[in-house]
């Protein structure tokens, strides 16, 4: 028997999680199946409503279909569960795409994963969650990914400024956290950011600290110049700085008793050195600036599962929209650093040259075709042959 193709999907997408790889994958390749494995909150009367849609422009009209934010300032909230893990000793990977063709002006793109025992049915801006990741773009001054880990029930945010995509194009976003507590962020496959979780997050307190007991000795000399005491001002230095102009000459007219005893105009005197200043010299003094010493901090200590979640479950899509119509699709969440790679390849690789060329038509047709836009059409050329080949392959 000859199975759909939706079928078939499901059943590789099943096969991959038993092997372990993959803990929760989601294309939205089933219609309105989506229905069933993702749970609107009830927190709020009011949240938005959410729909599926591939867009106004696509390079795959079913296989960039994703959930669409489809009302104006409002907040969403929806999630869907899949089986707990932990992610100890193991890579934790977070993928998914975001298209903001609405020409987003202030809104949230991120996504958050949860612990498994979160409330569906009450989701909200202030519940609890492990991982906040994403863009986030608020006017010309917030165009952000955020990085956020929670650690011992307190949100730490990355200390590194991240630029998000702001165009109105599909992106692939992907976090890797690793067990040595390395992390890397990717937009489109690419390396944008990498580090540890001690540099790059206030988790723990520092290791060193200012010596509370050292101070800078009285006579420490920083001063690297000096005024050469051999040096003395000239005697002719002191001038006025303005004085009566010479050249000038009371009128015929002026009238003593009407208008007062005459005065010449004042002007710049060209002798006019202004304040004295003795020479500087080399301070034979001179010691450098002063370094407070550092002691080992007594409140750290190191702690090598900072990278660690217990209980992953719920993979959630909280978030504030002034105008809507953001789409997310081919959601990702693995051990797998290879398999995240290529399915974001299989997947946004393979359908943006030809939501490229759509947006161009479209552009062309209403005569709002963009420098940028060419700029990244060039970009996207130079690699669409190769991805091609992949996924052919």
């Amino acid at each position: 028997m000859k199975l759909p193709a939706v079928t078939l999907v499901l059943i590789a997408s099943i096969a991959v999680t038993a092997d372990g790889a993959v803990r929760f994958q989601e294309q939205f390749l089933d219609g309105d199946g989506w229905k069933s494995r993702w749970l609107e909150s009830k927190h709020k009367s009011d949240y938005g409503q959410w729909k599926l849609s591939a867009g106004k422009f696509y390079g795959d009209a079913e296989a960039d279909k994703g959930l669409q934010t489809s009302q104006d300032a409002r907040f969403y909230a929806l999630s869907a569960r899949f089986e707990p893990f932990s992610n100890e000793g193991k890579p934790l990977v977070v993928q998914f795409t975001v298209k903001h063709e609405q020409k987003i002006d202030c809104g949230g793109g991120y996504v958050k994963i949860f612990p498994s025992d979160l409330d569906q049915s009450d989701v909200h801006g202030e519940s609890q969650y492990y991982i906040m990741f994403g863009p986030d773009i608020c006017g010309y001054s917030t165009k952000k990914v955020h990085v956020i880990f929670n650690y011992k029930g307190q949100n730490h945010l990355i200390k590194k400024d991240i630029k998000c995509k702001d165009d109105e194009l599909t992106h692939l976003y992907t976090l890797i956290l690793n067990p040595d507590q390395s992390y890397e962020v990717k937009i489109d496959n690419e390396k944008v950011e990498s580090g540890t979780l001690e540099d790059d997050w206030d988790m723990l307190p520092p290791k060193k600290i200012k010596d509370p007991e050292a101070k800078k000795p009285s006579d420490w000399d920083d001063r690297a110049k000096i005024d050469d005491p051999s040096d003395t001002k000239p005697e002719d230095w002191d001038q006025p700085e303005t004085i009566p102009d010479p050249d000038a000459k009371k009128p015929d007219d002026w009238d003593e008793d009407m208008d007062g005893e005459w005065e010449p105009a004042m002007i710049t005197n060209p002798e006019y050195k202004g304040e004295w200043k003795p020479k500087q010299i080399d301070n034979p003094d001179y010691k450098g600036n002063w370094v407070h010493p550092e002691i080992d901090n007594p409140e750290y200590t190191h702690d090598a599962t900072m990278y660690k979640f217990d209980n992953i479950g719920v993979l959630g899509l909280d978030l504030w929209q002034v105008k809507s119509g953001t789409i997310f699709d081919n959601f990702l969440i693995t051990d797998d650093v290879k398999e995240a790679e290529e399915f974001g390849t299989k997947t946004w690789g393979a359908t943006k040259v030809g939501q490229y060329i759509q947006i161009t038509k479209l552009c062309i047709l209403n005569e709002t075709i963009s420098a940028k836009l060419v700029t990244d059409l060039i970009s996207v050329s130079g690699h669409a042959q190769e991805e091609h080949s992949f996924v052919r392959a």
